[in-house]
């Protein structure tokens, strides 16, 4: 349980201390990583959907991603699975990973 709070509570901090970032999700199946939707969340409801879905028993990773010229996160990826943890997607070309958290 300390793991669960400690990742939902990082990702809440993250969101309060800057209201404009937004973060896109992404969903490993068979075929490999994928996006969810093609939207993003708000700041606001970043923590809200990771712990909604970590209750539920996913399995989750998070990156917040920053460009090389800002070390300022402006984008999180929430990454979700069921079963063992996948590796996770490559990071984008231009991006760096400021922060984040992976279970395995």
């Amino acid at each position: 349980m300390a793991d669960y709070d400690a990742t939902v509570e990082a990702l809440a901090t993250l969101a309060m201390n800057d209201p404009g970032l937004e973060a896109e999700v992404l969903w490993h199946r068979d075929t490999g990583w994928s996006d969810a939707s093609g939207e993003v969340l708000e700041a606001e409801e970043i923590a809200f959907y990771a712990e909604g879905l970590l209750m539920e028993g996913f399995g989750m990773a998070w990156q917040a991603l920053a460009t090389a010229d800002d070390p300022e996160p402006v984008l999180v990826r929430l990454m979700f699975w069921q079963g063992a943890a996948p590796a996770l997607p490559d990071t984008p070309a231009g991006w760096v990973v400021a922060a984040g958290r992976h279970p395995a």
